[in-house]
């Protein structure tokens, strides 16, 4: 009877045992084949019998750390991680368990995030990929697909994996990622890890966390005006919750985001709404990160002037710090098609904002040049221009996209020659010249660039209030 007795308590502890140890396991993001952070601090987590000791052992360097789970069942810990290089693997153990994870890179890590077009892939049709399928596996290439899916709190886990790129897994994941992952790999010579964090249509209202858009009154309002549809959430905080917040304890070097099209109606405080997602993104990650954006392209809105003012409030997000802009005016094949397909180009002009601001390599043109001055003289207007160090060009003929006006908004079309650097611009038929406006209007696409071949970001010198009724003349 004793024996039994013993024998009971026994098989208990060793049943109780394995209840603990088989409560180890790990968030998605933590995984076989993810890349980490490189010459960084790096977190690693998961969940575990509360009191037990986690143990961690890192293979570039054989050091174990360990940790004491929490009574809410919850680790975690921070390894030191060397300069770019891998394989390796890490081994997570607790009593009676052990995770290995297998194929470890360290190097570079991106957050890809917005709507359609980050989101825009192989599998949607996009053509550039297709040149990349025969060659592109790669170990120094990996993906990470965050799933569409939404919450009403932040969630500390999604369904996903890491994968290195291959002819299979690049078909799937954002062309706009993928170039600009492979332009980094190929400058840097190290490993490139890309989460894509995208869902077609989605405003920007959602990727914010819900508080930073409701306790603001004009946020809050704008997107009160936002339209529900049945393809996307347009809710703030609802992706910020289930495709952001999961991983923000997950190290990376930086962001890019390509979205705008959705808040095209909400224009007068995308500035302020994009600007208030980034800061909340950064306090998040506790690391003022950098973040390169594209500038929507020209397409034919069903309202008068509203991608023109989009566009503008990105320009204006410019003023925040360690951000960076690209714009794709010349990218486009057809303004009616809101999907542009040069994701190469827009991918290689992203990278090359990071290499030069984030990793400091020299020689790069990254800088879209831009309206600086405007000295009225003679008729006409004289205009210079930032980020032109080399001077400015028109290609392929007369100026195109240049307007000019007097006091009194009379908009004509205008005519410019480039002298000493600058550009002079009149129109015959006016005397006093006061405003210019370029590239501005929801189709209109410009022929002025710089020297190195980037397009003029599109400006205006007027202030004043700008149609926005919609188009019921489909012809327009």
């Amino acid at each position: 009877m004793r024996n039994k007795f013993f024998f009971v308590i026994f098989m208990g502890i060793v049943f109780f045992q394995g209840q603990i140890s088989a409560q180890l396991r790990l968030p998605a993001v933590i995984g076989s084949n993810m890349v980490l952070q490189q010459q960084d601090s790096v977190a690693l987590w998961g969940w575990a019998g509360p009191g037990e000791k986690v143990f961690v052992t890192t293979g570039w360097d054989n050091k174990s750390d360990s940790v004491k789970v929490s009574n809410g069942a919850r680790w975690k810990l921070k390894v030191k991680t060397p300069a770019a290089g891998g394989p390796f693997n890490i081994n997570i153990t607790t009593r009676g368990k052990t995770i290995t994870l297998q194929n470890v890179m360290i190097g570079e890590v991106w957050v890809c995030s917005g709507q359609s077009n980050m989101e825009w892939s192989y599998n949607n049709g996009e053509k550039d990929t297709r040149n990349e399928l025969a060659g592109c596996a790669t170990n120094n290439i990996h993906f990470l697909n965050i799933p569409k899916t939404t919450a009403d709190a932040p969630q500390d886990d999604i369904k996903a994996e890491w994968t290195a790129c291959d002819s299979i897994t690049i078909k799937g994941f954002s062309a706009v990622g993928y170039f600009f992952g492979k332009k980094l790999q190929q400058q840097l010579n190290v490993p490139i890890g890309l989460i894509n964090s995208s869902w077609g249509g989605t405003p920007a209202e959602v990727w914010a966390p819900e508080e930073a858009v409701t306790t603001e009154p004009v946020l809050k309002a704008a997107a009160a005006k936002l339209t529900p549809a049945a393809w996307w959430p347009h809710q703030p905080g609802l992706a910020y919750n289930a495709m952001i917040a999961p991983f923000v304890s997950y190290n990376i070097a930086g962001a890019i985001w390509y979205q705008g099209e959705s808040n095209t109606n909400t224009n007068d405080t995308y500035s302020k709404l994009l600007g208030t997602m980034i800061g909340a993104w950064r306090t998040a990650w506790k690391k003022d990160f950098p973040f390169y954006y594209v500038q929507i392209a020209p397409y034919k809105y069903g309202n008068n002037n509203i991608g023109a003012l989009l566009q503008e409030a990105q320009t204006k997000t410019m003023s925040f710090p360690n951000v960076g802009m690209v714009v794709i005016t010349d990218l486009i094949d057809s303004v009616t098609n809101i999907h542009p397909s040069h994701k190469l180009q827009v991918g290689n002009r992203l990278a090359n904002w990071a290499l030069a601001e984030t990793y400091k390599l020299p020689g790069i043109s990254y800088k879209n040049p831009e309206y600086k001055t405007a000295e009225v003289k003679n008729n006409s207007i004289t205009i210079s221009f930032n980020n032109a160090p080399n001077g400015i060009q028109i290609k392929d003929g007369p100026v195109k996209g240049l307007y000019i006006s007097g006091a009194n908004e009379n908009w004509l079309p205008a005519e410019a020659r480039i002298e000493k650097g600058k550009m002079v611009v009149w129109n015959k038929q006016l005397k006093q010249p006061v405003y210019l406006r370029y590239g501005f209007g929801n189709t209109l696409v410009g022929n002025i660039f710089s020297a190195e071949g980037l397009p003029l970001t599109p400006f205006r010198t007027d202030n004043w209030p700008v149609d926005q009724t919609p188009i019921t003349n489909t012809n327009k």
